[in-house]
């Protein structure tokens, strides 16, 4: 059941593992069929009501799932409700005189099928958050019942080669058929007995056992499996090695194979090469001077898919630890999942490798002679930190397609806000697909929910094309329980292929070392995390010439602290700041120009240390930090003075050498601005924040309060237009934020897309915002001034006030700049204090203001801000924006629009790309370019001349 749960868990965000609490029960009657019915009986005694918070309420649910009679097609009962929020009709009745919890069912109505073959539940809390939850209970239905008296049902057995194995069963009411397979063969039948015995003689090779038990019309099946010890050879790896798949570069029938797994007996390899029944010549062989498991693998064809796994072998476990464990390669660029592949839309991920049949748990694709992605920009020039604005992506609500393709197809609505970074939420292998991507299984591995390899790619080197760094978001804290590195040292007391580290475990903490606990805590003092991670580092540096990392909570690397000790979390740890510094250093060996991003949300005397490292060389690197700004923010946006100081967004401020700080208003992780503002925003009667339309007229005043400061700042996807949905939004339409009960449950739910369907571009309330942000943008990029320094009061007010001076430039240049914005309900009269008298203009149209008292009040209304500098901007922005340059009229357009300039073609964009008319003009300046067909909307009109010179120019359609 594990399985099915670790999607809902990520569903959940940030999820604190605990022990998984043992209960028992009965069920009366203990036979029964799934037209009976039945009552569950929980023993209170059993439960421990203080942990769970259930002490006055007694609530308690039932949970469950159900299996046909052949042990397939498992359905979750319709009862069940959300892992976070239980149904009404699942909760149990608390009998106080006994201290039981009961609940009655017939289990062919309450999972609304019939043919049930077993039911499996489990008792948990209305929100099973943080495993307050029983462990899993699976009972068989039906008077018909066949018990594995030797070996244990789903478990494997290892013997010497050459040896017996015996097995016995027996079963309920009267005699029944038995068949006995090893490896899909039958070597044994009894046609009439209840207790069933066979001994297998003289095993030499590994079995997959299926004992079949016929009564009438109703066949159980029972599974178990021998696994030979072929006793390891000794023999010493190839040089070069490194673990997980090596391509032989001259020869594609061979690839080698490289596992570390200290602590195990043997390992097989098992695949679509030898049909998965692997013999001792599959048995891997152990480099003496490492430890390491090694096979060479032949007899491959060049281009075709193999799928395999590794069978990992502990002659004696641990108690509760399985004995053989069958998980794909850690080091895995692409693996198959039985659970998750299924639901991937084929538009997305053509041509997928079909999972192979009969197996469980994922699968590593290999492949010789693969072709390599054409790389068009082979020598992108990174944009310098100080001037980045990264816009954060992820790929799940950016567009309903939930695609890389419709990112590509989107690449002038990145082109046209003048960004110049995307950082994409994780896409590493992460389990389900409804998912943030912070579960990640295999880091190594693209996640093909969103498209394949090729077209991440492609995403990268269009972004590359247009002058667009990519960052990637990294979740190297933690890992979850499909892992393979989780999987081969677990504890699994109930046998259903997952569960925690074990002490013997030489990557993860079996318990987390720090207070924010999400999946399974690396322990990255161990040399052999360390190589993990740096391998992983390489892969998306060197294969999808990735530009950079944001590596989430970073808090997490440390191992000096406990689980339930945040004061000690939070405070300097120097064990923390050395292993990131070593991680920062490899990536900076393999790319001197590698962003590396932390986010820490942590105290500035440890943010220093990788702020100011290394700044002083040759390119200056130092580690850029997230910096949280959004309740300060917030507050201006909505209009309250409160806790509206914002003057840490300046790096400066925080004590970091260089402009290190990626400041933002807005992440993945906080409520919405525009959602707050209309719920919550201050009003005079007059001026009213709670009004959509004046909420977003105060959004260009928080870009230009924002983005502007100079160093690297964050936008989160959609801000830019105003996006008003709460981050709390839920999949039925509802919204559970931070003030309902329980609180923020939705969060991780996929989001709507109004930007989109309700073409919020051509709305003008939002794509002011758009305009003036890509305006700011354009100017932090292009104007040096914004490289200087800022000043800022260190104050909680409404009228903010920021000067940035560069002194490196001369009074010729623009090199001051004033920014007043007023975010009061009220007009305001601001002292504006510019450095000097004299002509001023306003940066957005280069308008002249004349300035002979620099104390001079400047009103402006509420929402208004001002941007001003001692020159004139080169604003760079493409020749759209240069009206005396441009004139289409009319602008709104009806019916149909003139240019007034010659063409020889026009062709005119929606905003999302796509191409929707050409006309062909032969240099015809009276030419009337009609659209009276298409739909109300912004859009670009690309215009050619005779020597082929492109303008461009927008326009919106009435």
């Amino acid at each position: 059941m594990k399985k099915t749960l670790l999607s809902i868990f990520l569903l959940m965000g940030v999820t604190v593992f605990a022990q998984i609490q043992t209960v028992t029960y009965s069920i009366n009657p203990a036979t029964f069929e799934d037209t009976t019915p039945i009552t569950i009986t929980i023993n209170g005694s059993s439960v421990n009501e203080t942990s769970w918070g259930i002490t006055t309420t007694h609530a308690l649910y039932l949970w469950s799932w159900c299996y046909d009679v052949n042990d397939t097609n498992q359905a979750d009962s319709p009862s069940n409700g959300s892992w976070t929020t239980s149904n009404e009709d699942s909760k149990f009745t608390y009998n106080a005189g006994t201290d039981t919890y009961t609940k009655t069912i017939t289990p062919s109505v309450y999972f609304s099928r019939n043919g049930i073959g077993r039911i499996g539940f489990l008792v948990k809390t209305k929100d099973g958050s943080g495993d307050k939850k029983s462990q899993d209970i699976v009972v068989e239905v039906g008077s018909f019942q066949v018990s594995l008296t030797s070996p244990v049902e789903n478990s494997t057995t290892i013997i010497a080669s050459g040896a017996n194995f015996s097995i016995s069963a027996t079963n309920t009411n009267g005699a029944a058929s038995y068949t006995l397979k090893a490896n899909g063969a039958t070597i044994n039948t009894n046609a009439s007995t209840s207790s069933y015995s066979y001994t297998h003689a003289n095993i030499t090779g590994n079995q997959n056992y299926e004992l079949i038990a016929t009564q009438g019309a109703t066949t159980i099946s029972k599974k178990f499996t021998v696994v030979i010890n072929p006793n390891t050879v000794s023999e010493a790896m190839p040089a070069g090695l490194v673990d997980g798949i090596n391509y032989n570069s001259s020869d594609f029938t061979k690839a080698t194979l490289v596992l570390d797994a200290p602590l195990k007996d043997f390992v097989y390899v098992a695949g679509s090469f030898n049909n998965w029944q692997p013999t001792t010549a599959y048995a891997m062989k152990k480099d003496p001077s490492t430890g390491k498991f090694w096979l060479e693998i032949t007899g491959l064809v060049a281009g075709e898919n193999n799928t395999y796994q590794y069978w990992v072998v502990d002659a004696t476990p641990l108690t509760n630890s399985p004995s053989m464990v069958k998980t794909a390669d850690p080091y895995s660029t692409l693996v198959l999942s039985p659970y998750d592949d299924q639901y991937i839309p084929v538009a997305s991920y053509p041509n997928m490798p079909t999972y192979p049949a009969g197996q469980n748990f994922e699968v590593t694709v290999l492949k010789t002679g693969q072709t390599p992605y054409n790389w068009q920009v082979t020598n992108f020039e990174k944009p310098q930190k100080e001037k980045l604005v990264v816009y954060e992506v992820l790929v799940r609500d950016f567009d309903a397609a939930r695609s890389y393709q419709s990112l590509i197809d989107k690449i002038d609505y990145f082109k046209n806000l003048k960004i110049n970074a995307i950082e994409l939420m994780p896409v590493m292998e992460f389990e389900g697909n409804e998912s943030w991507g912070y579960n990640t299984s295999f880091h190594m591995a693209l996640d093909k929910f969103y498209g394949t390899s090729d077209k991440l790619k492609e995403f990268i080197d269009l972004c590359h094309q247009n002058g667009i760094a990519v960052i990637l978001d990294v979740a190297l804290n933690h890992a979850f329980g499909r892992n393979a590195m989780v999987r081969m040292w677990m504890n699994d007391p109930d046998g259903d292929g997952f569960g925690s580290p074990t002490a013997e475990n030489p990557y993860f903490n079996t318990v987390a070392k720090h207070s924010y606990s999400v999946g399974e805590d690396f322990n990255h003092e161990s040399l052999k995390t360390q190589y993990y991670v740096n391998r992983v580092i390489k892969q998306w540096i060197e294969e999808y010439k990735i530009d950079g990392f944001r590596w989430d909570l970073t808090k997490g690397f440390t191992q000096l602290c406990t689980a339930g000790d945040n004061s000690c979390t939070d405070s300097f740890k120097q064990d923390r700041v050395d292993i990131l510094k070593k991680y920062a250093d490899f990536s900076w060996a393999i790319d001197p120009t590698h962003y590396t991003i932390f986010e820490h949300l942590g105290s500035d005397a440890e943010e220093k240390e990788w702020a100011n490292y290394k700044v002083t060389e040759t390119p200056s690197k130092g580690v850029m930090m997230w910096g949280k700004m959004t309740k300060e923010y917030n507050q201006l946006s909505m209009g309250y003075a409160s806790e509206s100081n914002i003057f840490r967004m300046n790096s400066a401020n925080r004590g970091f050498a260089a402009n290190r700080l990626v400041g933002y208003a807005e992440s993945h992780d906080e409520e919405r601005l525009m959602y707050k503002n209309v719920q919550y925003g201050a009003s005079n009667g007059s001026y009213n924040v709670k009004t959509l339309n004046t909420a977003l007229s105060r959004m260009s005043a928080i870009g230009a309060v924002s983005l502007l400061i100079p160093g690297p700042k964050m936008i989160w996807h959609f801000g830019e237009l105003g996006m008003d949905d709460s981050i709390f939004s839920c999949n039925n339409g509802t919204v559970n934020d931070e003030g309902t009960t329980p609180p923020g449950d939705c969060k991780l739910d996929t989001k709507p897309q109004p930007q989109w369907t309700e073409n919020w571009l051509g709305d003008s309330n939002r794509n002011k915002i758009y305009n003036d942000w890509a305006k700011m943008i354009t100017l932090k990029k292009t104007e040096p001034v914004f490289l200087g320094t800022a000043t800022m009061a260190n104050t909680t007010t409404l009228m903010v006030n920021i000067k940035i001076t560069n002194s490196n430039l001369t009074s010729a240049q623009l090199k001051d700049v004033v920014i007043l914005a007023n975010f009061d309900t009220a007009a305001q009269n601001m002292i504006p204090g510019f450095q000097y008298t004299g002509a001023w203009y306003n940066l957005m149209d280069n308008s002249t203001i004349n300035i002979t008292d620099v104390n001079a009040p400047i009103s402006l209304a509420p929402g208004e801000y001002r941007i001003y500098g001692n020159k004139q901007a080169n604003l760079a922005i493409e020749d759209f924006e240069k009206g005396n340059q441009v004139s289409l009229y009319p602008n709104p357009v009806t019916d149909y629009f003139t240019l007034g300039f010659k063409t020889s073609k026009v062709d005119i964009y929606s905003m999302t790309g796509q191409l929707v008319k050409t006309f062909n003009t032969n240099g015809n300046t009276d030419y009337q370019f009609s659209v009276h067909n298409l739909t109300s909307g912004l859009y670009l009109v690309k215009t050619f001349d005779e020597n082929n010179k492109v303008r461009v120019v927008k326009f919106i359609k009435n």
